[in-house]
This record gives C-alpha cells, sequence and structure tokens, in this order.
C-alpha cells in the first residue's frame, strides 16, 4: 500500500495578508497534481495550511488593533474561504497554532536537544523582517533583501543554534545524486552553488518574540518561526513529535471540507513527501535547514521539490503599493471557477516566471475557452442534433498526461488545446453544416470522430476543471448544447 501512496504538500502560508495569486498557483496546481494522482489510482494525501507565529504576524496584528490570536483566526479562514471559492479538495488544512502542532514542535526540539544538535551561543548578525530569515551580505543587493526591498537589521542577542554546518557534505551529495530531487534543473544548479559556500549554523530560537512557540528547554525564548513552520508537513499528517502514528481517516480534523480522504489502514504511513511545490524565494531553506532537521531526528527527506515562477503584471512586480494586485477571488468572480483554474495554470511554462494582465487573461479565456472549448462543443453538439451519431473511441496519445508528471501543466494545456484547434479546424475545413444535407453517412462519421475526440479531451482537461468535465459529459449524453464559457468583453 506504502508505494501507492503519493503525498503532495504546499507550503504553508504566512497569514500577515489574505491570499494571493501567487498562493492560488501553488494551491491550485497541487490540487491539479492530486487529482491526477488519484486518477492514476494512487492514494492521496494533499497537504496545504497557515504559517501563523513569528514578529511579522505581531507586528501585522497591532497595525489592524487586534490579538494574534483573533488576527491569525481571520487570516487563516480567508485561505479557507478563498480555497473553497478554487474548489480545491485538500486532505487536510494545518494550522501551526493547533495545540497538537505546538506540542509535537516542543518534543522534536527537545530531541533535536538531547541528541546533541542544538547549543547555545551568541548571535550577531544580519536579520530580515520581511521574509524572517537570516542573511549574509552576499545575500543582499545594494545592502537590501532582494525580496523585500528592506535593509536588514543588525540583530545581536543570546541565541539557540542548530548544527546545520554539520549536514553540508550529505545534504550536498544527496542533491547531486537526485536522492532529494529539485527541479528545475537551474534551480538545483543555484542550491549546489549555495554548497560551494560554507554552511553556517542557524539560530532557532528568539528572545525578543513572544508570538511562538516556547522553546521547552529555555521557556525565556520561542522557536524561530522557520523551525516551527517545516514541522507542519509532520504534524498535518498526525505527527506527535515522537513517531509517525499512521494516517487514520479519524485522526484528522473534519471541520473543513475535504474532497479525498486519507485511507482507513492505521499502518499506512504517507511521509516522506512524494513532491514539494513552493516558490523560489523559499528553495534555499527548504534545501538546507529542512532536510537536515530529519537527517538530525532520522526520518527520511522529501523526495521532490518543484519550484514555480513568479507572477508579475504588465512587467512589474505585484505590489499593493502599485495598486495592480490580482485576487483569486477576483479571477472567480469574473472567470468563473474553472475558467480561473484554467488561467492560472495555463499562465507560467515549467519553473519560469509569467506576466499576466486583466486584459491578457481576458483576452485568452475568450480565445482559449469562449472560443476554443466551448465553441467546439456547442457547434458539434448542434451539428449532430439530427444525425445522432455516437462518439467514437478516441485514445489519447498520453502527451498531456506525461507532461502533467512531470510537472508541466502549462504545457499539458497546450498540447490538449492542439486537439481542441485540430477539431475546430475540422468542422471549419469539412463545412459540416453543408456536408449533413449533402452525405449524411459521411458526416455521421467525422461527427463521430469529433464526439470521440471532445469526450477524450473532457477526461484530459478533468483535473485542471473538474466541474467542466462533468458538464461536458452532461452535453455530451443529453445531446443538448450549452453556453460553457460565455465570451466575456
Amino acid at each position: 500500500m506504502k508505494n501507492n501512496k503519493f503525498y503532495i504538500t504546499t507550503p504553508i502560508y504566512y497569514v500577515n495578508d489574505r491570499p494571493h495569486i501567487g498562493h492560488a498557483y501553488t494551491t491550485v496546481l497541487a490540487d491539479v497534481l492530486a487529482r491526477q494522482q488519484e486518477k492514476q489510482g494512487k492514494d492521496v494525501f494533499f497537504l496545504t495550511g497557515t504559517d501563523e507565529h513569528g514578529a511579522k504576524i505581531s507586528q501585522a496584528a497591532k497595525k489592524a488593533g487586534k490579538s494574534e490570536k483573533n488576527f491569525v483566526d481571520e487570516k487563516a479562514a480567508s485561505f479557507v474561504e478563498v480555497w473553497k471559492k478554487l474548489n480545491i479538495e485538500n486532505s487536510n488544512f494545518i494550522r501551526t497554532t493547533e495545540s497538537a502542532h505546538v506540542e509535537a514542535v516542543k518534543k522534536a526540539v527537545q530531541r533535536l536537544f538531547d541528541k546533541g544538535f542544538i547549543y547555545k551561543g551568541d548571535y550577531d548578525g544580519l536579520y530580515c523582517t520581511g521574509c524572517e530569515q537570516y542573511k549574509n551580505s552576499e545575500d543582499l543587493i545594494d545592502g537590501k533583501c532582494p525580496e523585500h526591498q528592506i535593509e536588514p537589521q543588525m540583530m545581536k542577542e543570546e541565541s539557540y543554534f542548530f548544527k546545520l554546518s554539520q549536514f553540508q557534505n550529505v545534504l550536498k551529495e544527496k542533491i547531486e545524486k537526485g536522492e532529494l530531487e529539485i527541479l528545475p534543473q537551474e534551480r538545483k544548479n543555484e542550491i549546489l552553488s549555495f554548497f560551494g559556500q560554507e554552511l553556517k549554523d542557524i539560530s532557532i530560537s528568539r528572545a525578543a518574540v513572544n508570538w511562538g512557540i516556547p522553546l521547552p528547554f529555555d521557556e525565556k525564548f520561542t522557536i524561530y518561526v522557520w523551525i516551527d513552520a517545516f514541522f507542519n508537513y509532520l504534524t498535518g499528517l498526525g505527527w506527535n513529535g515522537d513517531q509517525l502514528i499512521g494516517s487514520s481517516v479519524r485522526q484528522f480534523k473534519t471541520e473543513e471540507p475535504k474532497g479525498r480522504e486519507a485511507s482507513e489502514n492505521d499502518k499506512l504511513v504517507f511521509f516522506p513527501p512524494d513532491l514539494q511545490l513552493m516558490s523560489k524565494d523559499i528553495l534555499r531553506v527548504h534545501a538546507t535547514i529542512w532536510p537536515a532537521l530529519l537527517l538530525a531526528l532520522e526520518l527520511p527527506l522529501p523526495k521532490k521539490i518543484y519550484v514555480h515562477g513568479y507572477f508579475t503584471i504588465d512587467g512589474q512586480k505585484m505590489s499593493k503599493s502599485l495598486g495592480n494586485v490580482i485576487w483569486p477571488e477576483e479571477l472567480v468572480e469574473k472567470f468563473g471557477v474553472d475558467g480561473a483554474r484554467y488561467l492560472l495554470m495555463s499562465s507560467l511554462a515549467f519553473g519560469q516566471d509569467g506576466d499576466i494582465s486583466w486584459e491578457k487573461l481576458t483576452e485568452k479565456y475568450n480565445s482559449d475557452l469562449a472560443n476554443g472549448l466551448g465553441n467546439l462543443i456547442s457547434r458539434v453538439v448542434k451539428l449532430n442534433e439530427n444525425i445522432k451519431a455516437q462518439a467514437e473511441e478516441n485514445e489519447s496519445s498520453g502527451k498531456a498526461n506525461g507532461l502533467l508528471v512531470e510537472i508541466k501543466p502549462k504545457e499539458a494545456l497546450d498540447e490538449i488545446w492542439k486537439r481542441i484547434a485540430y477539431a475546430n479546424k475540422k468542422v471549419e475545413e469539412a463545412k459540416l453544416w453543408e456536408f449533413i444535407k449533402t452525405d449524411a453517412e459521411e458526416a455521421k462519421k467525422v461527427l463521430s470522430e469529433l464526439l470521440g475526440l471532445i469526450f477524450e479531451v473532457s477526461k484530459e482537461v478533468a483535473p485542471f476543471m473538474p466541474q467542466t468535465c462533468g458538464k461536458i459529459v452532461e452535453i455530451l449524453e443529453s445531446g443538448k448544447a450549452e453556453i460553457l464559457f460565455p465570451r466575456i468583453k
């Protein structure tokens, strides 16, 4: 059974603000891949959630005039709501303020201390509050954090350190050999280049941050937010800090909607992740600190990390101050659930950044969905009203599925839309509306082929657009055309 499992994760999202289009991309991609693996007969566990501790949360809560707890409750709820709107079917939604997570993290950090991987010292260096990460001077551009365009603070405080340096050689070797696979290749190269520098031990505690998990062996300190956050990939499966305790469905929260459920087999363990999705800004910590913690705890490493690119808006970085942010719920409101999912998945090539705008998205929606897929189905079904042709069995080449296995959603959709373009062209070139009157039998053969192609396309788009897949099947079975994707002005 274990060989038949598929465990996929998104990062847990920091709740200092509402979910944006980057969060939506990662989560929809995870949902698409989970649905695809489920179609292949895998027992799937899909974890997402929220990261709710740290200095940045305290600052944001104070600015909003709320307690930290009320603030994170409100923000976590906004993520749950947006994922519902995007038809995300996650198996569990983990929050780092949950008592079970807090207790497991304390146990795990205590174990690391008992095993000699944590020691006390003094931290003297740079710290970026924006990414809640420690920085070296070589990480900066013109003295600023490249992600947040702010100068890191010089920080000096007593601290506890994790012996990250001890894992430099073993981690480098595992990444080189592909035991911890990083995709695309340029991201793997980037990490291996980083390993050319000497890994330094990292501070795992904060003395000045109260909004966090207390360090179990010295409660004057709280646990550094990244250490706390990494353990979600274990606690989200029911880990108690000592061992993997199985993944019975009874051990997971049921208050959040879940489309898929874990196996009833108490012995089934999903860990380690088969695939961890993230954007490039958090790759380095996921390729160093996270696997080093696992090695220290004698737990298996993730099998694969996939790093996607960023969205820009008309060539500019998204920014609330510029007023150019596109929010996921706005996408759904304008283009519908499946339209929004399609536009997200077709916007970023493998590992690359993608430039979007409302104008570009509307144009693509009209071109691909209204004029492409929607128009094809409407025309073929209407033409078949009197002919009553039956769908011819039309096997897929498997190219789209293969590309999706390679985590290339845009390329997979491009492959599917080649078939849609072929079918639309065939309707035009055959002039079926005339052909039906002059040679009904021949027209019936062509319509049978086209109906078969549409049915096959419906199965191929199912992970991307599950509602649309169901509607296409209903239309084909009833023989009554309807507008799937109304044109948008």
